[in-house]
């Protein structure tokens, strides 16, 4: 309706300025918008203000002007008002409102989709956690974020695949093996000076013990380099095991896994950076190798091979994202921890040197969560003695109160997870309330069967019996929810479909409870059935694009 509106205005201004009545048929930025207050109409402009510096005249003489020549073919503005020093306001006819209620009806499970991405092909990298641990509750809300973000794009007509970049290489799984090669040795009754850098948690001790029962203590026998080696592989596959599993209970499948040990047993992390240098992006310093960030406005150049010879993680970073865009992705987009801030500017001047256009390289940074237990800092035991693990947070609230949490607050602020929350059944739980809307509408439009009400065919519905303003606001909630969509996936705001849904809960519940639904009048039942038919479909699609489930029973 924005863009409706939109068009009206540009083309009254066209029309103005060809009968002389505006000086000049430039069109300034300016907004369209739902006004506060009712009483202004259902949207607002300020181009009456914004033009009238070029205009020289008063905002209101130019208002008054520009509705004179909007033509309205389509009759869905009822009126046009001037307020203030020069706003426009518009107001809908209402019959515009009800008739859209057989359009969601109509397209179901389709109603919000659209094809602004043009089947343009977006790579979204997320969780990528690395092999030497379980996933721990902030791994679940980058999950939440990126697998929402990915479901969000498809809904609007890109070609997006997910991919989660395996950390298989480098000294992390060194210490990996190292880590459990030291329990192992423990097992076997050898005295272990445990050092501070390696992997503590009681998953290891599980690792050593798993790997012990399969008769493997031939690895105390050969070189330790050769035995640390072979744990590495043997923990880092294992534990990436129980990661693709966790997420699969999280309702998260990746179409792809990217392994690191990859670009290096291919040379793309050699041949990479002998590419740069040939070109002076890439120069020797100190016996070591550095790539010339700050030419792309990063505070320092960064070293890619140290002087000992050993590649840092930028160097695979490079060569990994040279991979992505030669895979021919539009757009690739990277959720990191908010901890990785420090590195965008780096990887940005490494998406630069390749020639790609650093707005099509966007890294989406996750906050932390803080987990509570009834409003108090969570003292929950953990099976690592370390940290909550993602699958001790499912286990105890479920698949759906975790997803629809971690997406309830933008992802670059810190959130509160409470637990005690969380497994409430009650309007408190934000998930309940949401879910309890499609499972209370599901059992009213079984009521209405049984009294053969007839809540299918769309003949001879009187929508224009959705008078009442309650029905009026909900069905413009309803009207939005495509916009919604889309400008989640333009501003990557995901968590916008979270204070969606409650909103839209918000208003059924209140509905509900002032108006009877099913009456003794038929012809204004049915007209009602159909509406709240429409917002089970949008509680439903806002749900499933957030990964979590609408019951039809609670």
């Amino acid at each position: 309706m924005k863009k409706i509106i939109h068009n009206l205005l540009i083309t009254a201004i066209d029309r103005a300025y060809k009968t002389g009545e505006l000086l000049s048929a430039e069109k300034p930025e300016f907004v369209i918008q739902e006004p506060k207050k009712e009483t202004h109409g259902d949207f607002s402009t300020n181009i009456a203000m914004v033009s009238a510096p070029i205009q020289k005249m008063p905002p209101k003489k130019i208002a008054d002007i520009v509705i004179k020549h909007i033509d309205d073919d389509s009759n869905f503005i009822k009126k046009c008002e001037i307020a203030g020093p020069g706003f426009i306001n518009f107001f809908i006819d209402p019959n515009f409102f009800q008739s859209h209620i057989l359009k969601i009806y109509n397209e179901n499970e389709n109603y919000g989709s659209s094809k602004i991405g043009n089947n343009q092909k977006i790579m979204v990298e997320f969780v990528s956690a690395n092999p030497t641990g379980p996933l721990h509750v902030g791994h679940g809300r980058g999950a939440a974020v990126g697998d929402t973000l990915a479901n969000i794009l498809s809904f609007c007509g890109y070609n997006v695949t997910k991919e989660y970049y395996i950390n298989d290489s480098g000294r992390q799984i060194k210490t990996l093996g190292r880590s459990v090669y030291l329990r192992l040795s423990a097992l076997y009754g050898k005295k272990v000076d445990w050092p501070d850098d390696c992997y503590q948690g009681d998953y290891i001790v599980e690792l050593a013990s798993e790997f012990k029962n399969a008769n493997n203590d031939y690895l105390l026998d050969i070189d330790e380099n050769n035995a640390i080696n072979e744990l590495a592989k043997f923990a880092a596959k294992e534990i990436l095991q129980g990661i693709e599993n966790d997420l699969k209970i999280f309702n998260i499948e990746f179409d792809s896994w990217f392994s690191e040990q990859s670009l290096f047993d291919n040379d793309s992390v050699t041949k990479t950076i002998n590419e740069y240098r040939s070109t002076d992006l890439i120069y020797e310093k100190d016996g070591a190798l550095w790539f010339r960030t700050t030419q792309f406005d990063d505070e320092k150049d960064r070293v890619v091979i140290r002087n000992n010879g050993l590649t840092t993680y930028f160097a695979s970073d490079i060569a990994y994202h040279n991979n992505k865009f030669n895979r021919g992705f539009d757009t690739v987009i990277d959720v990191w921890g908010a901890d990785h801030h420090g590195y965008v500017k780096r990887l940005e001047a490494a998406v630069q040197a390749f020639g790609i256009d650093k707005d099509k390289f966007k890294v989406v940074l996750v906050q932390l969560v803080n987990l509570l237990r009834d409003g108090q800092p969570c003292a929950m035991s953990t099976r690592s003695g370390e940290f909550v693990t993602l699958r001790e947070v499912i286990n105890e609230v479920g698949v759906d109160a975790a997803r629809f949490i971690f997406l309830m607050r933008s992802h670059d602020s810190h959130l509160d997870f409470d637990l005690e929350l969380a497994k409430k059944q009650s309007n408190e739980n934000p998930v309940y309330y949401v879910q309890y809307v499609h499972a209370r509408i599901s059992s009213i439009i079984s009521k209405a069967s049984d009294k053969e009400i007839d809540v299918e065919n769309e003949s001879d519905l009187k929508m224009n019996l959705l008078v009442e303003p309650d029905e009026i606001k909900i069905i413009k909630i309803l009207y939005r929810f495509p916009e919604l969509i889309e400008q989640s996936a333009i501003f990557i705001q995901p968590h916008k479909i979270t204070y969606y849904l409650m909103e839209l809960a918000s208003f059924f519940h209140a509905y509900y409870n002032k108006h009877k639904v099913i009456s003794e009048d038929i012809e204004l039942t049915r007209a009602r059935l159909f509406l709240i038919k429409a917002i089970q479909i949008v509680i439903k699609n806002g749900l499933t694009l957030i990964g979590v489930s609408a019951p039809e029973r609670m």
